[in-house]
């Protein structure tokens, strides 16, 4: 994994979006010289052309993150990283024809953009059959030794087991003398050295397994370890850097104080955040006011009662608030009192279930964002009803409120959309590796994946 202002990405997805970029640029110099020699023109040193390759690269690569080229499943199955790449470099090429109209520039010709866009295709999916060979295998990734043999280390192993993650395990060592999960594990009494044996095994991380409060903590043996160079890490910090998210199932309230994060050195970067978040919602206001008056309008014809509907939801430092959106529901929907979403909930007008499926009806929450109390990006607000038994039933719940909620995500990106405690306990997680991780750079991530979101409807409900 390598971090990025605070945030982890895996190692194969680095040197695939890296090599992703040099083929871009390829493609669009020679999309350019195709078309030069088509039409007889003499081209200038392709030095003069670094600027709009590396243009075209960056918005193609910025569309293939939104809709999901990098994600899990796209490193599983190139069916389905095939399909993401069309749409994505559709997207990015129409993106770049609108904006050179806009500009009334020559910079990106139709021509050479039916080029390189044929071109970025077909030497995108070229790169992943020939690297998807090389990056799934054990020299791809690092070489993890577990020091446990328990349920946690069983964890380890199915999370090691997947072909998109970015660490092999190269051995189990049983620190007790209890029965161990993991059958293969080698008693910690039959390495005579473990120093050695870790650099035997060419091992580049250690990652501490032992089930809590069983084991005394092996300090002579870490020491030894960390003093050779090899990194030391612990359970929950290593769950953290290879899921995205904050394991309820084993962090403790001194995990959460003493490791890295929750920053409060963020002024400038609250700062620049609340200027995006004015600076957007006015534009966006401004943009979709049609499309919000047409859909209000009906909202009205489908069924009886308002077309807007305030609802109650609790903010920042559990600061209470009104989400204003277009009504999908009817009107009775809650006269038996608060209750979940369900799937194809029969409370769902025929007008809403669309308006939720491509989003339509969070576009009044501008208006929320504009006035501050909530941003584009942070944990979905939630119903003051529910977060009163939420923070009975989930450890650390309150702690998501420490900063302001958002239209969009982390949790929502990553987990599907889910109406029930265990759901908002899964969602948890990642809003507390958001508020434990967050930058603006997060922030730019989860806007440009947002998009899969919106285009395959992932989470509508």
């Amino acid at each position: 994994m390598i971090r990025l202002f605070k945030h982890y990405i895996p190692h194969a997805v680095v040197l695939l979006w890296l090599v992703d970029i040099l083929l871009l640029v390829a493609a669009n110099e020679t999309s350019w010289r195709l078309r030069a020699g088509q039409i007889g023109m003499e081209l200038a040193p392709a030095a003069d052309r670094l600027l709009p390759h590396f243009a075209f690269a960056a918005v193609i690569s910025m569309s293939m993150v939104a809709v999901g080229v990098y994600g899990a499943e796209a490193l599983r199955s190139m069916r389905f990283a095939a399909a993401r790449l069309l749409v994505a470099i559709s997207l990015g090429v129409i993106a770049l024809s609108f904006a050179d109209f806009l500009l009334s520039g020559h910079t990106f010709w139709r021509s050479t953009l039916a080029y390189s866009m044929a071109l970025a295709v077909v030497l995108m999916i070229g790169n992943r059959l020939i690297l998807g060979m090389f990056l799934g295998t054990s020299a791809f990734r690092r070489r993890v030794l577990v020091l446990g043999a328990g349920e946690r280390a069983a964890r380890l192993r199915l999370l090691g087991e997947r072909p998109e993650s970015g660490f092999a395990i190269v051995g189990y060592i049983a620190m007790s003398d209890g029965v161990p999960v993991i059958e293969e594990a080698i008693p910690r009494g039959a390495i005579s050295n473990l120093t050695r044996y870790v650099e035997n095994l060419g091992v580049s991380e250690v990652v501490l397994a032992l089930e809590e409060r069983r084991n005394a903590l092996p300090l002579k043996d870490l020491l030894r370890v960390k003093t050779t160079g090899v990194h030391v890490n612990e359970f929950s910090s290593f769950l953290e850097r290879e899921t995205g998210r904050v394991d309820l199932d084993t962090v403790n309230p001194s995990w959460l104080i003493f490791s890295d994060g929750f920053s409060s050195g963020r002024a400038i970067s609250g700062a620049a955040k609340r200027l995006f978040d004015i600076t957007v919602s006015l534009i966006l206001l401004v943009v979709s006011a049609p499309v919000i008056l047409l859909f209000a309008l009906l909202v009205k014809i489908d069924s009886r009662g308002p077309a807007f509907y305030r609802q109650p939801r609790v903010g920042r430092f559990g600061e209470p608030f009104d989400v204003i959106k277009l009504r999908s529901m009817r009107v009775d929907a809650e006269a038996a009192g608060a209750q979940w979403a369900s799937k194809d909930d029969p409370r769902v007008t025929r007008m809403g279930r669309f308006i939720r499926k491509v989003r339509i009806d969070e576009l009044p929450q501008a208006w929320t964002v504009l006035k501050g109390e909530m941003s584009f990006v942070g944990p979905r607000p939630e119903r003051p009803e529910f977060v009163a038994d939420l923070e009975q039933q989930l450890r650390y719940y309150a702690e998501r409120h420490m900063v302001k909620p958002g239209i969009t995500g982390w949790a929502q990106i990553n987990y599907p959309y889910g109406a029930s405690i265990e759901d908002s306990r899964h969602k948890l997680e990642y809003d507390l590796y958001y508020a434990k991780n967050y930058t603006l750079f997060l922030d730019f991530l989860i806007i440009l994946q947002t998009l899969r979101v919106i285009l395959w409807s992932e989470g509508a409900r």
